[in-house]
C-alpha cells in the first residue's frame, strides 16, 4: 500500500460546501490510467484530477481529469481547484502572477491574483473555442429535452472548449432556475453525440449581484447537474461573443450557478475578441493522504 497527498477543494466559492468540489491527487505519477478511473469513480465527484510531471518544458505541471466514468481533455473548475491545491501545498509557485497547466487540450494559461480582501482569484484562459450552430431539428429536440423554448434569435450552438457543450440562452434567469430537463433523454442524445451535455443561461434584471444565471447538465458522464461548471461558463462566454452580445453583457461580468442545488457559486467571465477568461476563488475542505 502507498499513500499519496490528497486534497478536496471547493471551487468558485470562499464559503466551504457552497461551491463545486474537486478531488486532487497531488503526486499521481505512480498510478495507472485504470487506477485513476477507479479512484474517480470512488470519489463520485463530477471530476477528480491527478497531477503528474509535465511533458512540455513550458508547463508547471500536467493534470489528467476524470469524471466517474471517463477522462476529459479539459474542465474548468478542476483546473482552478488543482492550481489552488498545488499553490497551497507549495508544489508550484506562480511566475509573473501566472501558471501554465498541461492537460489533454495542450497548454492552458492561468492568472493568479490577490484581491484587497485577501482572496486569491485564479483565472484560466479558455482554449480557443469552436462554435457550431445547431440545425433546426436539433433545436427542436433540445427544446423537447428542456421542456421550454430557447431564444431563437440566438441559435443554440455546440461549443467546443476542450469540453463540448450545447449552449442555449433562455428568456431570463427565472426560466433557468425553474427548468426541469428530461435528463434521461439528454443522456441518450449526448452519448450518441459524444458531448458533455447542455448548458443553459439567462439574464438577471439590472442591479442583481450577478449578470447571468447558469446551469450545466452532463448525465452522459454520470453527472445529472454540475453544481458550478467552469468550462460550461466558458462556453457561455464563447456563445455570447459568437452571437454578438459582448457589448450588451460587457467585457467583464459575474455569473452565478448552483442555487438549485443549494450552492452559491460565483464566477468572473472576461470576454474579448482575443481571449475568454474564467475566474474564481477556492477553499480546501479536506487535506490528507489517499491510500492506494
Amino acid at each position: 500500500m502507498q499513500t499519496i497527498p490528497f486534497k478536496q477543494v471547493d471551487v468558485f466559492t470562499s464559503i466551504r460546501f457552497k461551491g463545486n468540489p474537486v478531488a486532487v491527487v497531488l503526486r499521481a505519477d505512480g498510478l495507472t490510467t485504470e487506477q485513476m478511473q477507479q479512484i474517480a469513480n470512488w470519489t463520485n465527484l463530477s471530476e477528480t484530477t491527478f497531477v503528474i510531471p509535465a511533458v512540455n518544458s513550458r508547463a508547471d505541471y500536467r493534470v489528467r481529469i476524470f469524471t466517474p466514468g471517463a477522462e476529459l481533455p479539459f474542465a474548468g473548475h478542476p483546473t482552478i481547484g488543482t492550481a489552488h491545491a498545488l499553490l497551497e501545498a507549495g508544489l508550484v509557485k506562480a511566475r509573473n502572477e501566472g501558471l501554465i497547466q498541461e492537460c489533454g487540450v495542450g497548454l492552458v494559461n492561468l492568472k493568479v491574483e490577490h484581491a484587497s480582501d485577501g482572496k486569491q482569484w485564479i483565472s484560466f484562459e479558455l482554449p480557443q473555442p469552436s462554435v457550431v450552430p445547431l440545425g433546426g431539428s436539433q433545436v427542436t429536440e433540445l427544446e423537447a429535452i428542456l421542456g421550454v423554448e430557447v431564444l431563437h434569435e440566438f441559435t443554440p450552438c455546440l461549443v467546443d472548449v476542450g469540453a463540448r457543450w450545447i449552449v442555449a440562452q433562455l428568456p431570463n434567469s427565472e426560466a433557468v432556475l425553474a427548468n426541469q430537463p428530461d435528463l434521461q433523454r439528454m443522456r441518450l442524445q449526448h452519448i450518441e453525440a459524444g458531448g458533455e451535455g447542455v448548458v443553459i443561461f439567462g439574464e438577471y434584471p439590472e442591479g442583481a449581484p450577478a449578470r447571468i444565471e447558469v446551469r450545466a447538465f452532463a448525465p452522459a458522464h454520470g453527472v445529472s447537474e454540475d453544481p458550478v461548471c467552469g468550462s460550461g461558463n466558458g462556453a457561455v462566454g464563447a456563445f455570447i461573443r459568437h452571437t454578438g452580445q459582448t457589448t450588451h453583457f460587457g467585457s467583464e461580468f459575474l455569473s452565478s450557478e448552483g442555487a438549485v442545488l443549494g450552492r452559491a457559486g460565483v464566477l468572473r467571465l472576461e470576454v474579448s475578441e482575443q481571449r475568454i477568461q474564467v475566474g474564481g476563488v477556492a477553499v480546501t475542505c479536506i487535506d490528507g493522504q489517499l491510500s492506494v
